[in-house]
């Protein structure tokens, strides 16, 4: 018997096969475009069911005896579609501009406290009800045409399963879900507008969705007996991958955006969590909460940068036969003194600012390619720092991270950030935590692990850990005091 677990992000998919005790065998993986521009972000749906569908069958071919795959996918984006679950209109980003007329309309009916003690997020045009209300108004004619409103997860699933089905985690980045009763808020949809028979019926993280079609598993080499698992929000999947279930140790996710998200033992208190701009989300373990301190480039940042600033020392570190972040990473100590504000893509917690702009200070005309990258990456930190800050004023405060993400092979950066937080950082065996914590969901349904612990104790291997150094610390606490005033100095001037 295998499981796998179908990790499906904003620019690409994978799907990572592992055995009936949770080693891991193989892994597919497939990307499609996204398209951005002054009007709208939008990513075609139809685009991610081809790649999965890819991964699928290039799986399905090696390894028919798949007996189980959980389907987690990055939040928000959501997908109007017919009867068949064909999209009659491209799926809207998070970072996609329009709602935002809308989200102020429910904060005028509502009230932004009442919206957050029923969701457990701050409104915010970043969630899909107010882009489902755009659609509706903008597009009236297309939007009749609808038979379902999808986010990624359920849109996949029910095309796998013909079962219409969404996990609580995914459901509450609507900001139309009831976080204390577990169901979609009839309070919020009637002031939105929005029909709950659009909306698929929601479900605990880890909700077998039944076999799969058997058209398609014949088109992926699978056995119609295999098992869909509707599993959660991608960042809740890694939270389980890294064997995170108790409020001592938080995920310190290490991707295209960088994420600490922390558990909670019961439900915190939303208004002191509103403060900072925290979602407050179900965690997989009944009673459970998680919440997100996250910013928008993480991993991007240090992307673009070797993209961009390092173009010379990429080629460089081609001709050593290295990455260029090693190469980079070498070349410049830290702290640097620059100050980078990370906000390329707007800034995420704890100031929610679509609108706010990244920037560099503290050039001079010997400031190094590598000296900025190494800045980037600690203007990831800082960010950190200060969202650290603000959940330690929540009651929030974890002793230990647990590191994934392709962001957690950098020795470097790792302990860049153990410094700069002051925390012990523990990287694990499998940085592609997602699909671990999908897998091992699977894994429980299908009979080949009695419990979260039990697969943990398979699954989760630990590899090395970080210490703080604290005279590291203290120099990163001394430039940190200069960065804290970065976004309110730079913010007037964007």
């Amino acid at each position: 018997m295998k499981i796998a677990g179908l990790d499906i992000g904003t620019t690409g998919c994978k799907l990572t096969v592992f055995d009936e005790n949770g080693n891991y065998l193989d892994k597919a993986y497939c990307d499609y475009p996204v398209t951005r521009k002054v009007s709208g972000h939008e990513i075609d749906a139809a685009g991610i069911l081809k790649g999965v569908k890819k991964v699928m069958k290039e799986m399905g071919s090696l390894h028919p005896d798949i007996a189980g795959i959980g389907v987690t996918s990055f939040g928000e984006t959501f997908v109007l579609t017919d009867e068949k679950g064909s999209p009659l209109y491209p799926a809207m980003l998070y970072t996609d501009p329009r709602g935002a007329k809308e989200c102020k309309e429910l904060k005028e009916k509502l009230g932004e406290k009442r919206i957050a003690a029923i969701t457990g997020v701050n409104p915010h045009e970043m969630y899909s009800v107010s882009k489902m209300m755009w659609l509706k108004r903008h597009e009236p004619e297309i939007y009749a045409k609808g038979s379902h409103l999808f986010l990624i997860e359920d849109f996949v699933v029910f095309h796998l399963t013909g079962r219409a089905q969404i996990d609580y985690s995914l459901a509450s980045r609507t900001m139309a879900f009831d976080i204390r009763h577990l169901r979609w808020s009839d309070e919020i949809l009637r002031a939105a507008e929005i029909d709950r028979s659009l909306l698929s019926d929601t479900v605990p993280a880890g909700t077998s969705a039944g076999s799969i079609r058997s058209e398609i598993a014949a088109a992926v080499g699978l056995s119609g007996d295999t098992v869909i698992v509707s599993i959660s929000h991608d960042q809740v999947a890694a939270a389980v991958g890294a064997g995170v279930f108790d409020p001592d140790i938080a995920v310190e996710g290490a991707g295209t955006v960088e994420c600490i998200t922390p558990i909670c033992d019961g439900l915190p208190e939303i208004e002191t969590m509103s403060a900072g701009n925290y979602a407050v989300v179900p965690y997989v373990v009944p009673g459970k909460y998680v919440c997100y301190a996250f910013s928008y480039t993480g991993g991007a940042l240090i992307q673009w940068c070797v993209d961009t600033i390092a173009k010379k020392e990429k080629e460089l570190a081609e001709k050593e036969g290295i990455s260029a972040n090693t190469y980079l990473e070498r070349q410049a100590e830290s702290p640097t003194g620059i100050l980078v504000l990370p906000h390329f893509a707007g800034a995420a917690t704890p100031y929610m600012d679509t609108s706010s702009k990244g920037a560099i200070l503290g050039l001079t005309a010997d400031t190094s390619a590598a000296e900025i990258y190494r800045a980037c990456m600690e203007g990831v930190g800082y960010e950190m720092m200060v969202n650290m800050e603000y959940l330690k004023k929540s009651c929030v405060d974890f002793k230990m991270l647990h590191a994934a993400g392709g962001g957690a092979r950098s020795a470097e950066w790792t302990q860049m950030k153990a410094d700069m937080l002051n925390i012990p950082i523990t990287t694990l065996e499998t940085m592609d935590a997602g699909t671990v914590g999908s897998a091992m969901l699977t894994g429980i349904v299908t009979g080949c692990f009695k419990s979260l612990k039990d697969a943990a104790e398979k699954m989760v291997v630990k590899k090395e850990v970080y210490l703080p150094r604290a005279k590291m610390h203290e120099k990163y606490e001394k430039v940190y005091r200069r960065y804290r005033d970065v976004y309110h100095a730079v913010r007037p001037l964007m």
